[in-house]
């Protein structure tokens, strides 16, 4: 993410995504009553009379500004889509007030003007300018002849593959096993080599198997080999990639690291839920008593609640007797917990009765 231009008195941002997590981000800071301008294509019918193709019209492009009353982000086809009515643009080409989707796109300003602008939007702001600097990390999960890779974004995991090597099977004879092992490693080495920018690999796994890909890489990718690392799981595939979250590995190697953190931290609420622990709350109610009694140290927040005005107050207020505020993508499995408690938790300094 990138910005272009603030002027907050006047609520207004204007910012450039460079990536999708940049858009998964915006998807959370444009809200409903938010005007924000973009560069949009629509098919205008010609004035002249003269007949075009399919009569359809022609596409053209020029900046438009809606009133947004809904925003969409499509992580599988990685569009951002905000609906509303719209307030500016060429007045000869679309008539105001009518409606109109905008498809937020990579590498094209977005100009944000909000009424008031939240701390809590503008700290996001910050963090994905933050993280667009730091590149994402990826988990090679390979066992016997499957690998799978799972990358982590900023809104959750990315899964690739499965890269299969067809080595094992009766019919492999002995002397061609050695080479269908290298064509295999050389495969997913290949596939790790077409993300740009990683910050780590954590081959795991169980077995001996994640031990001789690194080994192929030290060999053939040294480049590849200095950023990795491996770790032992009980098993492969994706499974094998939450046990390497839930162990904090990826935080190790990327003290950073989102994701990874957010995983840690729903993992300890869930276990001081487990132990019938004092330490712990959730829920919107229980969590406001704990946070009006100062006793609240961590604060989890569904990234869906975050607009809510009562919320808002719970996280200032935490923030404001010495707490510290995490908020937590829907997108994973750690957000799927957390909403199922309510989307709202807390770690306490002292039990309350």
């Amino acid at each position: 993410m990138r910005i272009v231009h603030q002027d907050t008195k006047k609520g207004v941002i204007e910012l450039v995504p460079e990536t999708l997590d940049d858009l998964w981000h915006l998807s959370h800071i444009i809200e409903t009553g938010d005007l924000i301008s973009s560069r949009t294509t629509r098919r205008i019918q010609d004035s002249t009379g003269e007949r075009l193709r399919s009569d359809r019209g022609i596409k053209k492009t020029f900046f438009m500004g809606i009133l947004v009353e809904s925003i969409n982000f499509h992580k599988y086809t990685g569009k951002l889509r905000a609906t509303g009515i719209i307030e500016h643009g060429p007045e000869d080409l679309v008539p105001l007030g009518s409606h109109h989707t905008l498809d937020l796109k990579l590498n094209y300003s977005i100009k944000i003007t909000k009424e008031k602008w939240s701390r809590w939007a503008i700290k996001r702001v910050k963090n994905a300018v933050d993280s667009s600097k730091k590149p994402s990390a990826i988990i090679v999960a390979i066992e016997d002849d499957v690998a799978d890779l799972g990358i982590i974004k900023q809104y959750g995991i990315d899964y690739y593959g499965p890269i299969i090597g067809g080595i094992s099977g009766k019919r492999i004879i002995q002397k061609d096993r050695g080479k269908n092992i290298a064509n295999f490693f050389d495969e997913v080495a290949k596939a790790l080599s077409g993300f740009k920018d990683i910050q780590g690999i954590v081959i795991a796994g169980p077995g001996f198997t994640k031990g001789e890909f690194y080994n192929f890489l030290g060999g053939k990718y040294p480049e590849l080999a200095k950023i990795s690392g491996v770790e032992s799981t009980g098993t492969g595939g994706r499974v094998g990639i939450q046990e390497v979250l839930r162990k904090g590995t990826i935080e190790e190697m990327a003290a950073e690291n989102r994701i990874a953190q957010e995983m840690r931290f729903i993992n300890k609420v869930l276990e001081e839920i487990g132990k019938s622990s004092n330490l712990v709350t959730y829920g919107k109610k229980e969590v406001m008593d704990a946070s009006n009694a100062g006793a609240a140290e961590m604060l989890l927040v569904l990234d869906e609640m975050v607009r809510e005005d009562d919320v808002e107050g719970i996280m200032n207020l935490v923030e404001n007797t010495g707490g510290k505020v995490m908020v937590i993508s829907s997108e994973h499995e750690g957000g799927k917990q957390l909403k199922s408690l309510g989307g709202i938790a807390a770690l306490l300094r002292y039990g309350l009765k």
